[in-house]
């Protein structure tokens, strides 16, 4: 029986991690293509799967809910407290938005300078940190009302029904 809960554990975590990542590729590559200044319907499509992408491998390799679950452990956090999803809200942001800020940015970066056949004098770090603060505050807020959400959707209704 307790193989057979960790396996369940694991199979939430994998759906988990799918519905996470597509939730937040979806919303963070809108808001980098919206406060880029250089919205195009091509251009959010290829941040969304290219972050989508990344996203999913992120949450399939990195055990977030372990993490979190240890974390919470070390520093006596009730688990579901406030103060819990608070804290774990910030790993998961630490851990998911750098990654695919960086990688919506770069995408970005490419797109303008190639478009405009290099000419674009666009510094990259100042584009890269204002998108970064931005989706730091738009992912920790997905993270934080989502999560609970999507969690108890995968969640058995009867944990205490081995039938």
């Amino acid at each position: 029986m307790n193989e057979e809960k960790m396996q369940m554990m694991k199979m939430i975590g994998r759906k988990m991690a799918l519905r996470m990542g597509i939730l937040m590729s979806f919303f963070l590559a809108l808001t980098g293509t919206l406060t880029s200044g250089h919205f195009t319907v091509p251009g959010f499509i290829l941040s969304f799967i290219m972050s989508s992408i990344l996203s999913i491998i992120i949450g399939l390799i990195v055990p977030i809910g372990l993490i979190n679950a240890k974390l919470g452990q070390s520093l006596k956090l009730e688990p579901g407290s406030l103060k819990a999803r608070c804290i774990e809200s910030c790993v998961s942001d630490l851990i998911y938005t750098p990654v695919l800020t960086l990688a919506m940015t770069s995408f970005a970066y490419v797109m303008i300078k190639k478009q405009s056949g290099g000419m674009a004098q666009i510094p990259y770090l100042p584009m890269f940190l204002k998108s970064l603060i931005i989706c730091f505050v738009v992912g920790y807020i997905l993270i934080f009302v989502f999560t609970p959400l999507l969690l108890k959707s995968l969640l058995p209704q009867n944990p205490g029904d081995e039938s």
